[in-house]
């Protein structure tokens, strides 16, 4: 079943990947930094952008935009408004401007009436002023006709993606969708059944890729490789892994007819007395181990050396400004734009367009791929247990829920919880 979507905040398409893998159809996506519009146009060729303001979409009636994306019994929307105002690095200021712009995506929710909406963003924003925003936003989406509202906070690297990254989702259900099973349950035993049992270190990551760089904007050969990891195969854009079959990989960026070419893996120039800097740090190591008469005693973090036998730390927006956090596991210099986004699940068939300092800030803001993947199929999950249909589309979930639901139940208001996750299916 085809099930249609509209992206908001959409980035260069982190978001957009996912959602689309897990069999979404977007009928427009939105997105104003023109930098990010640049590779999402690149890498999403068919689907229509909206280049400009959330607040000039749907304005008034709405009806030339309806009418232009065909965005009538939408089924769902999704996006990230931008964090800055309540990240844990950012100023955690109530009155940014920028925490408004939640409100503006309320705002096309309330117009649009999808069956679904799904919102992304940090985990901060549940604790912030003793869960003012959480509050307020669950208040908001129910005074719009979305009473089943709730959230769950998720690691990237529980769903595949080489990386420590958390994240926060709120989604709901509009209120004539029935849905027989507790919301919060329902999506948690989708979610417990696409966990990976072992998570995808640096080195499983990245180990494949050369250790040369060249010049932004060039490309290299395409790097041979043997004793793939099951994450390399689903990044190559020459091997099929994971979600992603060759073709699909051939329709971003790099395009089916094009040659196979390794994009973007370039990076900042290194000082030679950074170069010895960093030269001193150990795998895993930060600016805390450096010899006193060299580290200044500020925050360790400013020199962090990646670990090739774990997860990478968050992957941030503000490395475009400077990458002295990441390090490369083994090599002296810094991980190359190609890299942070291997590091990001974006596979290798996605190349990332502008400036250099542009490219490693558009990844930086992304919502890694295989995580949207994970959090769009936990949504199509329940809106076919909201249709009365099989809810089984994640392998497993047979073992805690009822494969069909009765239409009698489909049609009763009440909610029941879903069982808890079978002991073996949680491993």
């Amino acid at each position: 079943m085809s099930l249609t979507a509209v992206s908001l905040f959409s980035g260069c398409g982190g978001f957009c990947e996912g959602v689309e893998l897990a069999g979404f159809d977007i009928k427009v996506a939105l997105e104003w930094d023109r930098f990010a519009c640049e590779t999402y146009r690149y890498n999403f060729p068919k689907t229509p952008l909206f280049e400009g303001d959330i607040h000039d979409f749907l304005k008034g009636t709405g009806a030339e935009h309806r009418a232009k994306y065909k965005l009538e019994d939408v089924d769902l929307v999704f996006g990230g408004p931008p964090c800055q105002g309540y990240s844990q690095i950012g100023p955690r200021d109530l009155s940014d401007d920028r925490n408004e712009l939640y409100l503006q995506y309320a705002r096309i929710v309330k117009a649009l009436k999808p069956r679904m909406f799904l919102m992304e963003n940090v985990p901060n924003m549940l604790l912030m002023n003793k869960g003012h925003f959480r509050d307020a936003i669950l208040r908001h989406f129910a005074s719009i006709g979305y009473t089943n509202t709730t959230f769950l906070k998720l690691s990237a690297a529980d769903f595949g993606v080489p990386q420590t990254r958390e994240r926060v989702f709120f989604f709901g259900t509009r209120d004539d969708q029935a849905l027989p099973y507790d919301l919060r349950d329902l999506a948690s035993a989708v979610l417990d059944t696409m966990r990976v049992k072992k998570h995808v270190t640096v080195a499983e990551a990245i180990g494949d890729l050369p250790d040369a760089v060249v010049p932004s904007g060039q490309t290299m050969p395409y790097p041979k490789a043997e004793k793939l990891t099951s994450y390399m195969r689903t990044m190559r854009a020459d091997a099929a892994g994971g979600p992603y079959t060759k073709a699909i990989k051939r329709r971003r960026g790099l395009g089916p007819k094009d040659k196979l070419l390794l994009h973007n893996q370039h990076t900042k120039e290194i000082q030679e007395r950074r170069k010895a800097l960093i030269a001193l740090l150990a795998p895993g190591a930060k600016a805390d181990s450096l010899p006193k008469e060299i580290w200044n005693g500020a925050r360790p973090e400013k020199w962090r050396r990646l670990h090739p036998d774990l997860p990478s730390y968050t992957i941030l927006a503000q490395m475009h400004r400077d990458l002295s956090e990441w390090v490369h596991p083994r090599l002296e210099r810094w991980i190359t734009v190609r890299e942070a986004a291997r590091l990001q699940s974006f596979h290798d068939g996605f190349v990332f367009k502008s400036s250099e300092w542009q490219m490693l800030k558009q990844i930086g803001n992304a919502v890694p791929p295989l995580l949207a993947h994970a959090a769009a199929k936990m949504v199509r999950c329940i809106l076919e247990a909201v249709d009365g249909r099989s809810v089984a589309a994640a392998e497993g979930l047979q073992k805690i829920l009822p494969l069909t639901v009765a239409p009698e139940a489909a049609k009763r208001k009440t909610k029941r919880k879903a069982p808890r996750l079978w002991p073996e299916a949680a491993e």
